[in-house]
């Protein structure tokens, strides 16, 4: 093994004897599971053997900032302020700035996340590439691709031409800038490469999410701080729901299940509350439409934006998702780690993540590690929430298989060694 090693290291760094240099890029350092993982990976790859530069859009106002998480983890992202989600004038200026970075930082490899950064980030790398004199003796310069699909916006986002658009984007940047696609789970590798077409089947490779499981451990201590904040009684059963209150994340079928189990009249059931973690554009017509439908904070509750998941994980009983598309996402794998019982919507990974047997449940399934329901199918998200409610025991199993999962599966330390292993890879050839 120690001779395995040697001749790795040996064979990596074939760049002059130097440091790899890594340009990483992603949109913006909003919340949600993308920050955590391109700071992870900026912060923890290793310090003797490779150099990265995170690159990012800005926050607009109506999203919350992670940047608070890079400063924790020892990270300055260069800000590009011009560079936001939407289509804009200002993504010129943005490709420019890329492009100039690059030809400042000459890296070994260029790896984007999410599809801003990945469209801008690839198109000014394929700049950086070709753009030399040496390109008219056949020797453009020396760079390496590198694209993860957190998620995608193939549907769910915007209208027919729109998103036509962008998967054509997406097609031509496959075949001309990309050396690897990196994906979260097989479900969404097989969406995104045989539904939509993209790639080569060799240019994929599947790199499971990771977390700091550190966080944490003792959860149980802590199992009362929200709820005594909340007023959540001990015999009540809390439902809550994580992430940016934004149309893809689908709350608007939170607010609706959660109506519906009001009026349901469930009265030999433990009483049910529900509370929304996160903040987003869509805050102010949330809690109109949670008024229109007489969910009161006696049932339902808006915390807003919240930076301590060691805390509110542990009081909650089942964390529900009810998105139209994702890739693999933090927030359950977070609810796992922690043994909390998951409901979601049968979208992208999460078929994987809890290993359920189809992505379009008649009414639910209870899966090994959770349960899953139909997309927008508000009255089996309902059936599979009051099975969960019912049943402690169910929970309880759903939630201890659930952790052993993600400790073996989803460990920081193994996003690490992957993302290591894949450059190395990419630096040997």
């Amino acid at each position: 093994m120690a001779a395995s090693n040697e001749l790795d290291s040996a064979l990596i760094f074939k760049v002059q004897n130097r440091k790899a240099k890594i340009v990483r890029a992603i949109a913006r350092l909003n919340t949600g599971g993308p920050a955590r993982h391109v700071v992870w990976l900026t912060a923890g790859l290793p310090a003797d053997k490779f150099e990265t530069t995170l690159v990012c859009g800005s926050v607009p106002p109506s999203e919350g900032d992670m940047s608070y998480f890079a400063a924790e983890n020892g990270v300055a992202p260069l800000i590009i302020q011009e560079m936001s989600r939407e289509l804009s004038f200002k993504d010129t200026v943005s490709l420019w700035k890329i492009f100039r970075l690059l030809l400042r930082e000459r890296p070994d490899i260029i790896h984007t996340h999410t599809a801003k950064a990945g469209t801008l980030g690839r198109i000014a790398g394929f700049a950086y590439r070709w753009l030399t004199p040496k390109t008219l003796i056949g020797r453009p310069r020396r760079v390496r691709f590198v694209h993860t699909y957190h998620g995608h916006v193939f549907h769910s986002y915007y209208g027919k031409n729109k998103t036509f658009f962008f998967l054509t984007i997406e097609r031509i940047l496959a075949r001309l800038a990309t050396d690897r696609l990196l994906v979260l789970s097989e479900q969404q590798r097989r969406e995104i490469h045989e539904e939509f077409q993209v790639g080569k089947k060799e240019q994929f490779r599947i790199v499971p999410l990771g977390i700091d499981l550190g966080v944490f451990a003792d959860g149980a201590l802590r199992r009362n701080m929200l709820r005594d904040e909340l007023q959540i009684g001990e015999n009540e059963i809390l439902v809550g729901i994580i992430g940016r209150l934004t149309e893809v994340k689908n709350h608007r079928l939170f607010l609706e299940i959660a109506s519906l189990w009001q009026k349901s009249g469930f009265s030999n059931l433990p009483t049910v509350r529900f509370v929304i973690i996160g903040d987003g554009h869509l805050r102010e017509k949330l809690e109109s439409e949670a008024q229109s439908l007489e969910l009161t904070n006696k049932i339902l509750v808006f915390t807003g934006e919240r930076q301590d998941p060691q805390v509110f994980y542990p009081a909650l009983d089942i964390v529900a998702l009810t998105s139209l598309n994702e890739g693999t996402p933090l927030t359950l794998i977070e609810a796992m780690a922690n043994s909390r019982a998951v409901i979601s919507t049968a979208v992208g990974g999460v078929v994987d993540l809890l290993g359920a047997q189809t992505a379009k449940p008649e009414s639910f399934e209870i899966a090994p590690r959770g349960v899953t329901v139909a997309s927008e199918n508000p009255v089996g998200f309902v059936a599979g929430l009051k099975t969960l409610v019912e049943d402690e025991k169910l929970r309880n199993e759903l939630g201890s298989r659930s952790a052993e999962f993600v400790r073996k599966n989803y460990s920081k330390e193994r996003l690490l060694t992957d993302v290591e292993k894949l450059y190395r890879e990419l630096l040997n050839n």
